[in-house]
């Protein structure tokens, strides 16, 4: 079977290990370990008997929930089968571009919706940050006007939170400026640095958003993005009709309601982090990085793909290997923030396996 891009894999992973599915304790996606929520799946239970009735084409439930959430018009937010539907439809708008800049090491699916219309691609690495020099940028393209930018924040896979005032020039600069925050909810309110405020002002900014992580429900595929209505109507010509089902919108509805898991998520997460950074760092021959999202990155002194297979093998547990990254080769891997439990018997299975060697 395949090696998978993406993390989540539990098929190829139980194959490798021998193992059901089920026995894989999974790393490898970035997914919070406190959900599904009981709200969504008490919303996903009311609606069974809806199934026989074709999904609401506008979604006006679903975009008036997210309206009230941010604070929007509902015609500013288009939802989507997941982040992914909607980055293909950034990538047809990218490719009308001379080119787009992405900052390396890049999320797999922004060099397959870029590659999909033959958009032209120009790659800076995520170290020069917002600090970099841009005059590269402009020996390659006569106008910036006509340059797109598509970033995330928090990055993915380093984890690092670009504030919000160093993207501000480039909405200035760039004739499209596309910020993926599918991790942005990781952060309570007063630390975010989300860009969707400043929408409405902008006309060349999309934000895209995910409700698979935070809330635990990649299974129902489920994203939005937040841009001009225009923009927003133009991509509704582009795309099949339905995108998303009748239990994915009642999830989500419930979900952005759902404060007390929102609460619960933000009190979790840094001291859960703290802890498996902290415990990483102590076993030799790691490196564990900073993240401000629920996953961290770590720089391993040996081939990831040999530490992937023993983790597998002898502990059932399946991390994130780097190697869809190709900034970052064999020598770094990714693993998500679960719980204190989860957490602890992965630094136990990584102690072993290093000390091995």
């Amino acid at each position: 079977m395949r090696q998978p891009a993406h993390g989540g894999n539990l098929a190829w992973a139980a194959a490798l290990a021998g193992c059901p599915p089920a026995a894989i304790l999974d790393f490898s996606a970035s997914i919070s370990p406190l959900g599904p929520p009981n709200s969504a799946i008490a919303a996903i239970q009311s609606q069974i008997g809806n199934l026989r009735h074709y999904p609401d084409p506008n979604y006006s439930e679903l975009r008036f929930a997210l309206s009230h959430f941010h604070q929007l018009p509902s015609e500013w937010i288009l939802p989507g089968n997941g982040s992914a539907e909607l980055l293909t439809l950034v990538g047809r708008e990218l490719a009308q571009l001379a080119a787009t800049v992405v900052m390396t090491p890049a999320f797999g699916d922004y060099y397959r919706t870029l590659a999909a219309y033959n958009a032209q691609l120009l790659e800076f690495p995520v170290d020069l940050g917002f600090e970099g020099d841009l005059s590269l940028i402009v020996d390659k393209a006569e106008n910036l006007k006509d340059i797109g930018l598509l970033l995330n924040n928090p990055h993915n896979p380093t984890g690092k939170l670009f504030l919000r005032e160093s993207i501000l020039p480039y909405l200035e600069q760039f004739a499209l400026v596309v910020v993926d925050e599918a991790f942005m909810d990781f952060l309570p309110p007063d630390e975010e640095q989300s860009l969707i405020a400043l929408v409405q002002e902008y006309d060349n900014l999309v934000v895209l958003r995910s409700l698979t992580k935070f809330y635990s429900l990649p299974g129902l595929r489920l994203g939005y993005a937040i841009a001009h209505p225009d923009r927003l109507s133009r991509w509704q010509l582009w795309r099949d009709p339905w995108p998303v089902n009748t239990l994915a919108a009642a999830a989500a509805i419930a979900a952005l309601q759902d404060r007390e898991f929102q609460e619960q998520t933000w009190l979790w997460l840094p001291s859960a982090r703290t802890q498996l950074l902290q415990g990483l760092a102590a076993i030799p021959g790691l490196k564990p990085k900073n993240s401000a999202a629920n996953f961290l990155l770590i720089e391993s002194k040996q081939s990831i793909l040999q530490l992937q297979q023993q983790l597998l093998k002898h502990h059932q547990i399946l991390i994130r290997d780097c190697l869809s990254f190709k900034e970052l080769g064999d020598r770094f891997f990714r693993v998500a923030v679960r719980t204190q439990v989860d957490n602890q018997r992965l630094l136990t299975a990584l102690h072993s396996v290093m000390s091995a060697e």
